[in-house]
């Protein structure tokens, strides 16, 4: 994602007036690249996805950045503009004149796919989905031109979307035409704590840990979210909630934004459950007792068809029903469900001084549990771990906040997790740890380990 940095230093910068920098994204920018090189002798139809704001565009075209590529944004106008942007672009581009004015998008793409068994070029396609919109028919003209052509062409095409559920139906729908078209698949994910340490260092140096827990629950590592934070020079914890909840913030209307359209008709059910879950109702049992309905199938859509939600049980649970509670994925829409959507009657007056006193007062046992995720993600990017999770018993007397598992060395870690170091005491974690060997009957004979993480270990 690129960033704008004013004044922290200039390696790896590239303007003293608007100085950017791209962070991360190294795994993505070689595959990229790889599959560029494919394509010169293979025809090459990559999807790749992501959430809103990800920063799937920015990725693509720097990954590229070496050499012209063919952009096209599929915008919500008639069929015959689209193509006339098009026609524009190739013209631009690849200096090769469309003969006629092409009114179907078909034209075009079988144009381009002739074209690629002569020369070798990348074709993106931003906003993919958005086809639904302009002309259904366009997937079905497309699968059959691309399997016509595909053998010969020498074409590196990249679809982006940022409708989830769009794209999943468009490739993975044993229905749709473009079923299983794609030959490879990446997916744009958020930024690990690691690299949002990195950004806090380039633009804060001093930064302390609370910011940096700040930035990781406010924006959960998408890069748009961190670049308008750090753009406005929000660098402390004060300072972002100052920006977030405000008068024209872009985040007051982001959660409404992103999903009405995924939701559709059904969007008020959808919200309904996210706001509960992410305030902590997050049984099925609680759910439907609360909204006084039936649920399962929208639960089953969170997860598989949106990727919002994901189940969580205890580690080593044996029944896949049992124990399961619900969890949002999206640090970001979490909290925005959590305060914002919450309390968006007082948004509508303009009380954004009364939220962000809501907020600030449940600020520090919401962001506990919000470290708790934070330090789940710092080990999965370790790589050291076969099983990361949580544990507690049926009753709920006894739980765990992290057990890390390598069953290759046969090493089980205990995690105890507070925002101050104060409060952790190993004592009661190992007898919890008992409770868990005794129960589960899991990790016997392994050598174990307890450990308490604090604001102070981030």
């Amino acid at each position: 994602m690129w960033f704008r940095n004013r004044g922290f230093g200039t390696g790896g910068f590239f303007n003293s007036e608007l100085i950017m920098r791209f962070f991360d994204r190294e795994r993505e920018i070689e595959k990229l690249r790889g599959i560029r090189e494919l394509s010169r002798t293979v025809a090459q139809f990559t999807v790749v996805t992501g959430r809103r704001r990800i920063g799937k565009t920015s990725l693509v075209l720097n990954a590229y950045s070496d050499e012209p590529l063919l952009y096209f944004f599929v915008s919500r106008k008639v069929e015959s503009e689209l193509c006339a942007d098009c026609a524009t672009e190739i013209e631009e581009k690849l200096g090769v004149p469309l003969l006629g004015r092409p009114d179907r998008f078909s034209q075009v793409f079988e144009y381009l796919m002739r074209l690629a068994s002569q020369r070798h070029f990348t074709l993106v396609i931003d906003e993919f989905q958005e086809f639904y919109r302009v002309n259904k028919a366009i997937f079905s003209e497309m699968q059959k031109i691309w399997d016509l052509y595909k053998d010969s062409a020498h074409i590196n095409l990249l679809v982006c979307g940022s409708v989830n559920s769009l794209m999943n139906k468009i490739f993975r729908d044993k229905k749709e035409p473009l079923y299983n078209r794609q030959t490879q698949r990446i997916t744009v994910r958020p930024f690990a704590p690691s690299m949002l340490k990195n950004i806090m260092a380039v633009y804060n140096p001093q930064y302390s840990n609370e910011d940096l827990l700040a930035l990781y629950l406010f924006t959960g590592g998408v890069a748009k979210y961190v670049e308008l934070l750090m753009d406005n020079a929000c660098y402390s914890q004060s300072a972002m909630l100052a920006n977030i909840i405000s008068q024209d913030s872009p985040y007051i209307d982001e959660g409404r934004s992103m999903l009405v359209e995924e939701f559709g008709r059904d969007y008020t059910v959808y919200f309904s459950i996210l706001s509960l879950i992410a305030q902590g109702h997050n049984t099925r049992g609680d759910l439907e007792g609360i909204l006084k309905k039936e649920i399962g199938g929208y639960l089953t859509r969170l997860e598989d068809d949106y990727g919002l939600i994901h189940k969580a049980q205890p580690l080593y649970e044996q029944s896949p029903r049992k124990n399961v509670h619900y969890e949002i994925h999206d640090n970001f829409l979490c909290f925005w469900f959590r305060f914002v959507f919450k309390y968006n009657y007082m948004l509508e007056i303009g009380a954004y001084d009364k939220l962000k006193e809501i907020i600030t007062r449940d600020y520090e046992t919401y962001s506990g549990i919000v470290l708790e995720n934070y330090f789940r993600q710092q080990l999965i990017e370790s790589g050291n771990y076969t099983r990361i999770g949580e544990w507690h018993d049926r009753r709920g007397e006894n739980q765990i906040d992290i057990i890390a598992v390598d069953e290759l060395s046969k090493h089980v870690e205990f995690i105890e997790v507070k925002r101050q170091q104060r409060n952790i005491d190993l004592s009661i974690l190992r007898a919890k740890a008992e409770v868990f060997f005794k129960i589960t009957k899991k990790c016997v004979g392994y050598t174990s380990s307890y450990r308490g993480l604090s604001l102070e270990d981030m």
